[in-house]
């Protein structure tokens, strides 16, 4: 199993285990602390509360996966990988079933021999 995979099952499960935390944290109402007791969300009852201690550790772990995981993605898509992949001679690529029109050149039609004149000469133009 690669980094990149298990890193990302683990983001997973530190991202449920997140929604799961702050979900069970009780409501205190007013965002930030706003219209409610002078403490506010920032009082020492908050701060050693034990989901909030939990829910601080998980969103740093989810930080902390993003940045690694975005840091291995950008170095395995390296821009060398990009263009191997349009490659159209590339060694055990199956052959197109149509030609391609826009890479080979369109071959004219032969021309009809001079020496045959038309069937019948085109009608004279009504006025």
């Amino acid at each position: 199993m690669s980094p990149f995979i298990f890193l990302t099952v683990i983001q997973a499960l530190v991202a449920a285990a997140l929604v799961g935390v702050v979900l069970m944290q009780r409501s205190e109402g007013g965002g930030l602390g706003i219209g409610s007791s002078p403490g506010g969300a920032f009082g020492a009852r908050g701060a050693a509360d034990f989901l909030t201690r939990t829910t601080k550790w998980l969103a740093v772990a989810f930080v902390t996966l993003s940045i690694l995981l975005a840091a291995m993605a950008a170095r395995e898509n390296s821009v060398g990988t990009v263009t191997t992949t349009l490659d159209r001679d590339a060694p055990g690529a199956a052959a197109p079933a149509k030609p391609d029109l826009l890479a080979d050149p369109v071959v004219p039609a032969p021309a009809a021999p001079a020496s045959q004149a038309p069937a019948s000469p085109a009608p004279p133009a009504k006025q």
